[in-house]
C-alpha cells in the first residue's frame, strides 16, 4: 500500500512560523509534525511513503531523508510553483501506484488507513473520503460533505448554506484513473475539480469514521493537537 502526503501548503495562517519553516515542520510535542504522521504508518507497516513537497520542501527532505531512521522508504516530488492539491498528484504520476492513499499534510487521523484502501476496492469506485460527523467531537471545521445509504458521496460544499452532515476529515484513497480527469498541466483542485466530476458518475464513495481528526491549520487547533499528544492522551 502507499501513502501520498499533500506537504506543499503555505501554511499562512501559521504565520509568522511558517515563514521560515513549511507547515508539516512545525514542532508538536517536541518533534515536526510530519513525524507523527510518517509514525503512525510505519505502526500499520504502510512504508511507502511518497511526499508532495512544494514551499521550503528542501527542509522535509533533509530531514527525514530516505525514511530509514523511522522503518520507511519515502520519496519525493516537489512543486515549483502551488499546482493545488490535484496538480500535485497530477506532477507525480510516474511515481504513483495503481491505487494510493492520500493524507493532508496539516491533519491527523488516527484509523486503520487498510480501511480506506479495502473500502475503494470493494467499491470499484476511483476515489473514496473518509468522512466525519462533528456531531460527534467538533473539530471547530465547517460540514461540506453528504453522503447516501450506500455511502457514496453526494454532495461537496465548503460553504453551502444547507446543512450537510459530514466534514472531509483528511484522508482519501484514489485510484491512478482518477488522473485521467485531470488536464495535463496547470493547477488542480481536487475539490472544486475533481469531486465533482468524481460526484456525477456515482465513483466517489465515502468511509464514515467516528474517529475525530485533528490538524494545525490555525493557533488553536495546533494547541488541541499538542494536546493529543501528551503522555497517555493519543487515541
Amino acid at each position: 500500500m502507499q501513502a501520498v502526503i499533500l506537504a506543499g501548503g503555505l501554511g499562512t495562517r501559521l504565520r509568522p512560523v511558517t515563514e521560515t519553516i513549511p507547515k508539516p515542520m512545525v514542532t508538536v510535542a517536541g518533534v515536526p509534525y510530519l513525524e507523527h504522521q510518517l509514525r503512525l504508518l510505519a505502526e500499520q507497516k504502510i512504508q511507502d511513503v511518497l511526499l508532495l513537497t512544494g514551499y521550503l520542501g528542501e527542509q522535509i527532505e533533509e530531514y527525514f531523508g530516505d525514511g530509514a531512521s523511522l522503518g520507511l522508504r519515502l520519496f519525493y516530488s516537489r512543486e515549483l510553483s502551488p499546482m493545488g492539491t490535484g496538480g500535485a498528484i497530477r506532477d507525480a504520476r510516474e511515481k504513483l501506484h495503481d491505487a494510493f492513499l492520500v493524507i493532508y499534510g496539516d491533519s491527523y487521523l488516527p484509523i486503520q488507513y487498510g480501511e480506506a484502501f479495502d473500502r475503494l476496492a470493494a467499491t470499484g469506485a476511483d476515489g473514496l473520503l473518509v468522512v466525519y460527523d462533528n456531531r460527534l467531537g467538533d473539530t471547530s471545521v465547517k460540514n461540506n460533505v453528504d453522503v447516501d445509504d450506500q455511502q457514496y458521496v453526494i454532495r461537496y460544499e465548503k460553504d453551502s448554506p444547507d446543512p450537510l452532515h459530514y466534514v472531509e476529515a483528511g484522508v482519501l484513497a484514489f485510484r491512478r484513473s482518477v488522473l485521467d480527469l485531470m488536464p495535463a498541466s496547470g493547477v488542480v483542485s481536487l475539490e472544486k475539480e475533481i469531486f465533482p466530476k468524481l460526484i456525477a458518475r456515482r465513483s466517489l464513495a465515502a468511509l464514515v469514521t467516528r474517529q475525530r481528526f485533528y490538524d494545525i491549520g490555525t493557533p488553536e487547533r495546533l494547541a488541541a493537537i499538542e494536546a493529543l499528544f501528551l503522555p497517555g492522551r493519543r487515541a
